[in-house]
This record gives C-alpha cells, structure tokens and sequence, in this order.
C-alpha cells in the first residue's frame, strides 16, 4: 500500500511551498520470511528548477502484519494533525 497526503489539493500554490508525504507498507521477502516494512518519505518542491527532492524519514520493519498496519495508521494520523489531510486513497 503506498499513500501520497498533502495539504491542499489547490494546483496553484506557489512554487517552493508545495511538499507531500509518501507513506508506504510494503512486503519484503528475505531468507526468514516475510515482513512488511512502514516507511515515510517527505518530498518538497525545490525553488530552483521545480523538481520534488526526497527526505526519507524512517523506514521501520514489523514481522506481524497487524503490528505494522498499527504503525502506519499511527504515523498516518501524526501527518493529519500537521494538517495533510488529502489522500490519494481517498479518490478511490
């Protein structure tokens, strides 16, 4: 599952203010199994020619898939009280 949540959907912001959060939980497979990993990535636009830079936030790892949907959410409503609360999730 990956999400994209900002804080506005208004495509005229200026340029140098728009950022978003890219929040996944994904499977990985390794030699012990699988387990899923939660990870946060903050992109902000950069003034000078416009292209999104990544600023990865942490990447935690869960063997219990109920364990990492706990986390997600958790980190899911920590970005909706910084005030991104639009989701790409939401248009579906």
């Amino acid at each position: 599952m990956l999400e994209v949540l900002t804080k506005t959907i208004d495509l005229n912001v200026p340029s140098g203010v728009r950022e978003f959060y890219e929040l996944c939980l994904l499977d990985e497979a390794n030699d012990l199994g699988t387990r899923q990993h939660v990870r946060q990535t903050r992109f902000a636009q950069n003034e000078t020619d416009g292209d999104f830079m990544p600023d990865p936030e942490g990447v935690e790892y869960f063997w219990n898939l109920d364990e990492a949907k706990v986390r997600y959410e958790q980190r899911r409503q920590a970005l909706v009280v910084k005030g991104y609360t639009w989701s790409d999730m939401d248009l579906f």
